[in-house]
């Protein structure tokens, strides 16, 4: 259920036509204020693919704080000034992790264990 422990939220954004590059730019901008809600961490990613799709996601310990930053006065206007450079309904969602793990976690757990 969302706003029970910790989770990452997925925002799927789909750039209009000639508008991908714009787009990008100021998706990146307003993603880092997410920090500013109490994230811990953020990241946007574009499909190589399909260069007019993006991802965006964010890690909150609690869902209220999505929620702020989400209706925040960065990401209203963020989404008032760039309506027409992506494709709407915009339909984000909540995810828990269930694995996880980097080259640098297991380098540490190596190093600690000697």
């Amino acid at each position: 259920m969302a706003g029970e422990g910790n989770g990452t939220v997925i925002v799927p954004w789909y750039a209009t036509g000639f508008r991908a590059e714009g787009f990008g730019a100021a998706l990146e901008e307003v993603a880092a204020y997410a920090l500013r809600y109490r994230a811990s961490s953020y990241a946007v990613y574009r499909s190589r693919e399909d260069r007019y799709r993006y991802q965006q996601l964010a890690h909150f310990e609690r869902y209220t704080d999505w929620e702020r930053y989400w209706e925040g006065p960065e990401m209203i206007d963020f989404r008032a000034r760039h309506s027409s450079w992506y494709q709407i309904p915009v339909l984000y969602g909540w995810w828990d992790a269930v694995a996880s793990g980097s080259v640098f976690e297991e380098a540490e757990k190596l190093s600690s264990a000697l």
